[in-house]
């Protein structure tokens, strides 16, 4: 008995990775809050999981749960030639797990690793592979709620929230960005609705190369110790992966040590 529930285990996991490998289509949620997968922690194993549908009817039905606690969603289909790079990117958010069918029966979880490679195991030229998945998911996480409170004119953050900001600041003052630079032009700035000028920085390849379309830019890693240092004058702080989860952090820059004229003496 016992083998044959290992051998059904077995049949429905490879079922699993060929739908998820290859299928012509599958659908997911994304998030109108980060523009990215919307992301789930399984309460019990506290994986962090992104759901995945066959059908685009299954997903409307199970993904209505979300919409009726007002999270803001959009049903989005993933054709087969997209897969790769959208698991790809699950990597770099920090993601771990892939849930195929989720609340149906016959819902199957998957690990991430055993679906697809992480990337970032061989770069060209001897390239340092640079990625802040802690800083990222939890980024996501703060995002999706932090932003959906907005809708719902919530205003008081909960002890989860406060941690949350805790905890990507934290992250932050670990990590390595890529930080983009014209050799004409020099640094880039974002400007908000308000004025303020913020310099995009970005947790991993994937995120830079978004925002570098037209490959007019160059990126170089900075430690975020240093990066208050590289600073331009007009920023308020970094904005980290703007064209997603737009995590702006008010770094200040750092301000060259003041020269004093010497004393000098003379005779009284």
């Amino acid at each position: 008995m016992a083998q044959d529930n290992k051998n059904n285990m077995t049949l429905e996991k490879a079922t699993a990775m060929k739908t998820l490998s290859s299928s012509k289509e599958l659908y997911t949620l994304i998030s109108l809050c980060t523009k990215l997968p919307f992301v789930i922690c399984d309460p019990e194993t506290f994986d962090d999981e992104v759901l995945m549908y066959e059908k685009e009817e299954d997903v409307k039905r199970e993904g209505q749960r979300f919409i009726d606690q007002k999270i803001p969603l959009q049903i989005v289909r993933v054709d087969n030639k997209q897969f790769l790079n959208f698991y790809a990117n699950l990597f770099t958010m920090g993601v771990n797990c892939v849930v195929l069918n989720g609340y149906m029966p016959g819902e199957y979880k998957l690990q991430l690793s055993e679906m697809v490679r992480k990337p970032g195991q061989n770069m060209p030229n001897g390239q340092p592979w640079v990625e802040n998945p802690e800083l990222y998911l939890t980024a996501v996480y703060f995002m999706q709620e932090i932003r959906r409170m907005k809708i719902t004119e919530e205003t008081q953050l909960s002890d989860e929230l406060k941690e949350m900001q805790e905890e990507i600041l934290a992250h932050y003052s670990k990590g390595k960005f890529i930080v983009a630079f014209d050799d004409k032009n020099g640094v880039p700035l974002l400007k908000q609705t308000n004025g303020d000028a913020y310099q995009p920085i970005f947790t991993d390849a994937l995120e830079f190369s978004r925002f570098n379309k037209d490959n007019k830019l160059k990126g170089v890693v900075v430690e975020a110790a240093k990066i208050p240092s590289i600073l331009v004058a007009e920023a308020k702080g970094v904005v980290v992966n703007p064209f997603n989860i737009n995590l702006q952090l008010p770094i200040t820059r750092k301000q060259a040590p003041k020269t004093t004229e010497p004393e000098t003496g003379g005779n009284k």
